[in-house]
């Protein structure tokens, strides 16, 4: 006889909002968390594109709502929101899984434009969010807020240095909102993921050498896939994530325990 799932693992009753849940990272944060029990908001900035993620997890007995939604544009955050409270009538869990890098090289070299963009929609546009939305968890008792930033933020880097520092500021605010929502049962996480093999970061998996390298200085030796966040991102909204709370959880296959020297 298989037991049942522990209540501490179940987001039954609960509705979950996932930002760019269409593809990659965000979509197995849909697809782990409607598992759970949870009624899943997925946006895209197509709502077709959501609408697929929607009817691949209604498929296997799930509940989710398509939305279309802009993550730069603070009116399509406002509606987003407000549609989910009346389809849903609450808001339990958020997952700002938000992220752009219009390009690499040093700091010094990246145009003004690239600054407004990354800080508009990595950093300004989670903040809005974050204003919009956490009200409506506290207002249920509690619940979860996650970022999705990236290892990025821990170390400097030559690559993305801009989209590095956005990552970054992220973990500041998570701490901050931490220790303002706390005391109305609000957790505010990060998940810092390493190199996932998704659309964001194919300009580094495709290249064969740097992969290569990779996955040599790796201990676990391989690229990440997006179940391997989407597992942590659904467990931080569970009762079994309830005692954490203004966290930077690293999922990146342990490379930023190794030692250059």
């Amino acid at each position: 006889m298989v037991n049942a799932p522990s209540e501490l693992f179940s987001l039954a009753g609960k509705v979950s909002i996932v930002l760019g849940s269409s593809r990659g990272i965000g979509r197995s944060i849909a697809e782990e968390s409607a598992a759970l029990g949870a009624s899943v908001v997925v946006t895209a900035r197509k709502v077709e594109d959501a609408q697929a993620v929607c009817d691949a997890i209604e498929a296997k007995g799930g509940k989710a709502l398509a939305v279309a939604c802009e993550m730069s544009k603070k009116e399509d955050l406002e509606k987003l929101t407000q549609t989910a409270l009346d389809t849903f009538g609450r808001i339990d869990n958020v997952v700002a899984n938000v992220a752009v890098n219009p390009g690499l090289g040093p700091i010094t070299q990246r145009p003004d434009e690239d600054w407004d963009i990354v800080m508009a929609v990595n950093v300004k546009a989670v903040v809005q969010l974050a204003k919009l939305t956490l009200p409506e968890i506290a207002r249920q008792g509690g619940g979860s807020f996650t970022i999705i930033s990236s290892n990025g933020a821990l170390f400097g880097t030559m690559a993305a240095p801009v989209y590095s520092v956005s990552k970054t500021a992220e973990l500041g605010l998570v701490r901050q909102l931490a220790v303002e929502w706390g005391g109305r049962n609000v957790r505010i996480n990060a998940i810092l993921p390493g190199l996932i093999q998704t659309d964001l970061s194919q300009v580094l998996w495709e290249n064969e050498a740097l992969l290569k390298n990779f996955e040599a200085t790796t201990p676990l030796g391989r690229m990440g896939q997006p179940c391997d966040i989407g597992g942590i991102a659904a467990f931080l909204a569970t009762p079994a994530g309830a005692y954490i709370t203004g966290q930077s959880i690293v999922a990146d296959g342990g490379s930023t325990t190794v030692s250059n020297l």
